[in-house]
């Protein structure tokens, strides 16, 4: 078995390496305190070609694997965990239009996400429908050559930036999911504004603002796969997302890790470094541990895809195994800094509060072990 990454692809690790050093993570503190979209770090990525890291060439994309877009994507959270999170939900909006849409949709659409002319933004969750998608009350009426949208959507990530969104709505709501369908709305069409936003405990850079919709038309070739198709179409964006948040947890909790080490080498206490004492270095060895698992299990999801294999159970155990290690490694990282890592001076405070978030979006712990579940029992049967 081969554990390295493609290494035709060596030079590109390298680049993006000395981009995440040089420019992301010397400006994370920065970024996660102003809570502003970080559109330097956005230009850095679009001009090294990371924002179509899959996308085939045609569309504007790198072509390369999701393998390496899943080892991208944890380089880039683990210097700049807000910026990771931007990069991740940016993807939710591409991968659909890649994978559903029509070839005029990905010229209109695709190239300009790929290039970063635009911020992307999917949205499925409503203010009663989140991890049940059948409760979506988001309406779309077909009018002649287009739908009429009514109905609003909450936490949108990148929704105040994005210029081009996949949205799910119903068109026939006695269905259910079944009902779903799936529309590429662009920013300024009429009838479409943003809502509050709440402000959160951590990745205040990451825009999530409530969408309303109010008699908004959107032509009928603005539809993805096909009309009554949009549950399809979330739950595989769904399923590469949870890729996307496996890496970006991994990434997080490596820093996390890395943190602690480089205190409890600094760190004395009794005349001797912290790093001596075995219940510190019981917390390491746990860590690492952890965070080695966390990525191996991320990875074999992204290279399951590539493969062309069945991933959803994969990267459902990825996703609820790396978001759940990011926690324990925080709340580790955070008990060797003892005092000072509960004060702001240091930043396993803000990874802290961070992690808690993966083990909530793109489904939270408790649906991927029931998508895991059920995935196995299926199996079984066969």
């Amino acid at each position: 078995m081969d554990f390295d990454l493609p290494r035709d692809n060596a030079d590109i690790y390298e680049e993006v390496k000395l981009f995440c050093d040089e420019e992301l993570r010397p400006r994370a503190r920065e970024t996660a305190e102003r809570g502003e979209f970080p559109w330097e770090n956005w230009a850095g990525m679009a001009q090294m070609g990371l924002l179509g890291v899959p996308i085939p060439e045609e569309y504007g994309g790198a072509a390369l694997s999701w393998l390496d877009w899943a080892a991208v994507g944890e380089r880039v959270s683990n210097a700049c965990s807000s910026t990771g999170a931007i990069f991740a939900a940016h993807y939710l909006c591409e991968y659909p239009i890649l994978t559903f849409g029509t070839e005029e949709q990905k010229q209109k659409f695709l190239v300009p996400l790929a290039t970063g002319q635009k911020v992307g933004a999917f949205i499925l969750t409503e203010p009663g429908a989140g991890s049940d998608a059948a409760g979506v009350k988001t309406r779309a009426d077909r009018d002649g050559d287009e739908y009429v949208l009514n109905g609003s959507k909450v936490f949108c990530s990148n929704g105040a930036e994005a210029g081009i969104f996949i949205v799910i709505a119903n068109i026939d709501p006695d269905r259910g999911a079944r009902g779903l369908t799936a529309f590429v709305v662009e920013k300024g069409t009429p009838g479409f504004r943003l809502g509050k936003e709440d402000k959160k405990m951590a990745f205040n850079a990451l825009s999530n603002p409530e969408l309303i919709f109010e008699d908004c038309r959107v032509p009928a070739a603005n539809v993805l796969y096909r009309e009554k198709g949009g549950f399809k179409v979330a739950l595989e964006t769904l399923s590469v997302g949870r890729i996307g948040m496996a890496v970006g947890a991994v990434g997080l909790a490596q820093a996390a890790l890395d943190e602690a080490v480089k205190y409890s080498l600094e760190r004395e206490q009794f005349g001797h470094p912290i790093s001596e004492f075995q219940a510190i270095q019981y917390m390491i060895a746990d860590m690492a541990t952890e965070v080695e698992a966390a990525r191996l299990l991320s990875m074999k999801a992204a290279w399951l895809k590539d493969m062309g294999r069945e991933y959803d159970k994969v990267a459902a155990m990825a996703k609820v195994y790396s978001s759940e290690t990011a926690v324990r490694t925080a709340v580790k990282a955070l008990q060797v800094h003892g005092g000072y890592g509960y004060t702001t001076e240091y930043n396993v405070e803000r990874y802290y509060r961070e992690a808690k978030l993966f083990e909530i979006v793109e489904g939270t712990s408790e649906v991927q072990r029931q998508v895991i579940a059920s995935k196995v029992i299926k199996e079984s049967k066969r």
